[in-house]
């Protein structure tokens, strides 16, 4: 017999996988030992800073997602899986690149092209998995409607800016003015036009 899916067990190890992360980011925070232990880094501070709340709206994503359905299956736990699995790897680009960006770290243009693409690949791939989780959803679940197959277009949107980012990246295209992360930017305009053609069509919201 087939047994269903806990569904709180899932959404528990997916918190304590998310609290990991944010460990990593904690005990990654230098001070300057040798002048004062009271004397932090503050350009290192500030890299945490903004991988941390990075990393809490990824959770909060998470989190909705799971606010949003009942439905579990084998797929949707796989592609949790693999969701926490990037998200372990993604706070190092994040953080390497803010350090780059606050001058703690000097890289030359390649290292700095290469960093970008890193982060750029592991945005691509955490929010195909959150597409790929609402989708499935929306495809398989009983209770599924519109607001699934929506936030599956949206978070594809995402997928497909963060590719034009590793494109620019390659291609070492402004990186002088870091043309890569700019071009996340639109990801402002594309959601809002999309949101707006999709409650014309569906009527969904």
């Amino acid at each position: 017999m087939k047994l269903p899916h806990n569904i709180s067990r899932i959404e528990a190890f997916s918190d304590g996988v998310f609290a990991f992360a944010a460990t990593l980011l904690v005990v990654s925070v230098g001070t300057q030992a040798e002048n004062s232990i009271l004397q932090v880094d503050w350009m290192m501070f500030l890299s945490f800073g903004v991988s941390f709340f990075a990393l809490v709206g990824l959770w909060s994503v998470h989190y909705n997602f799971f606010r949003r359905t009942n439905y579990m299956d084998n797929m949707i736990i796989a592609l949790n899986a693999i969701l926490l699995f990037l998200i372990l790897y993604y706070i190092f680009p994040i953080k390497s690149l803010i350090n780059s960006w606050t001058g703690t770290l000097q890289i030359n243009a390649d290292e700095f092209s290469s960093l970008f693409q890193l982060y750029s690949l592991g945005f691509l791939l955490i929010f195909t998995c959150y597409a790929l989780m609402y989708w499935r959803v929306y495809k398989k679940a009983n209770n599924s409607n519109m607001q699934h197959m929506f936030y599956a277009r949206h978070f594809g949107l995402f997928v497909i800016v963060a590719l034009v980012s590793i494109i620019i990246a390659r291609l070492q295209l402004g990186l002088n003015y870091g043309l890569p992360g700019i071009i996340y930017m639109l990801l402002g305009p594309f959601c809002y036009f999309h949101a707006v053609y999709f409650q014309k069509k569906t009527n969904a919201f």
